[in-house]
């Protein structure tokens, strides 16, 4: 595919024998000039499903774990606890305490169910209430 692309030409009005100091402003005219360019052909590659990925890397999906906001625990336990159990990043902690505290709840892991439960009793023993619920 041709697109058609513009670029400025400058065109110097310089007297013969001057000299340019470096930096110094140009004074003179500006011509437009068509410019061709062509697209190279891209195939893009196809990407897993990410629930397929899920089922292979985890060993089986179909479960989620949800977190609800209290009183009683602090942001630093959340994002701790949240990390012990899940194994997530403190960006991805972060992130799933924010909407604890913002929404009144977060889904903090995808599994299988015995992952899930795994999961949701290291964050119990802490005191916050936790569910694991079929996606």
């Amino acid at each position: 595919m041709n697109a058609r692309r513009f670029c400025v030409k400058a065109v110097e009005a310089v007297e013969p024998g001057s000299e340019r100091k470096r930096g110094e402003i140009l004074r003179g005219r500006a011509t437009i000039a068509p410019e061709r360019t062509t697209t190279p052909e891209r195939a893009t590659p196809v990407l897993p499903d990410r629930e397929d990925e899920r089922e292979e890397t985890i060993g089986g999906s179909g479960y989620i774990v949800i977190v609800y906001d209290n009183d009683k625990n602090t942001w630093d336990d959340v994002v701790m606890i949240l990390q012990k159990a899940t194994g997530c990043s403190l960006e991805e902690a972060n992130i799933e305490t924010w909407e604890v505290d913002n929404l009144g709840k977060s889904v903090v892991h995808h599994g299988g169910q015995e992952e899930c439960n795994r999961a949701a009793g290291i964050i119990r023993t802490i005191g916050i209430r936790v569910e694991v619920v079929e996606e």
